[in-house]
């Protein structure tokens, strides 16, 4: 079952680790559904995080988050990489959790090529897109926490945060 609005509307520090082990679906272009389960992900949490893109403020990159969650915040890296990242919380609160890995796909950055994301993803609605959503699994998963990953600009305090969560 795809996971509803109320999951995604909580704290990203209690949506990211429950994101973990849950299954990511993206139906391709040809009608092929692909299905990987979530096993590596980053939170960022809100204006005062100096790692998250929304502690400048609300622009025309990061208005999605500020959103309510449920929706998809999706940017390009260096170029060449779309990074898929899912809003939570509640409207106003500009949080996000990014999708590191995937079973059999480790870094944001492939993960990006293997679903073909592109900006018109950007702003997506979890709940009713046809080409991308997050289904449950019941299962209860055993993850580790660590600092985030490339975090250089934000300052000791934020770039320490242990807001990298792994299943184990």
């Amino acid at each position: 079952m795809r996971l509803d609005k109320a999951f995604f509307q909580r704290d990203v520090l209690v949506v990211a680790p429950e994101l973990l082990g849950k299954i990511l679906v993206r139906r391709m272009e040809s009608g092929e559904l692909l299905r990987f389960r979530i096993c590596e992900v980053e939170a960022y949490r809100g204006q005062e995080d100096k790692a998250c893109h929304a502690s400048k403020g609300r622009t025309q990159r990061t208005k999605v988050m500020f959103q309510e969650g449920g929706f998809v915040y999706v940017y390009l890296i260096y170029g060449m990489y779309w990074l898929l990242n899912f809003v939570t919380g509640r409207e106003g609160e500009a949080q996000a959790v990014l999708i590191r890995g995937v079973e059999g796909i480790n870094g944001p950055g492939r993960l990006g090529k293997i679903l073909n994301l592109d900006n018109t993803f950007y702003g997506e609605d979890l709940m009713d897109s046809n080409r991308l959503w997050v289904e449950g699994d019941d299962r209860k998963f055993k993850y580790t926490s660590s600092p985030r990953i490339g975090i250089t600009t934000a300052g000791e305090y934020w770039k320490n945060r242990p807001w990298r969560f792994v299943l184990s």
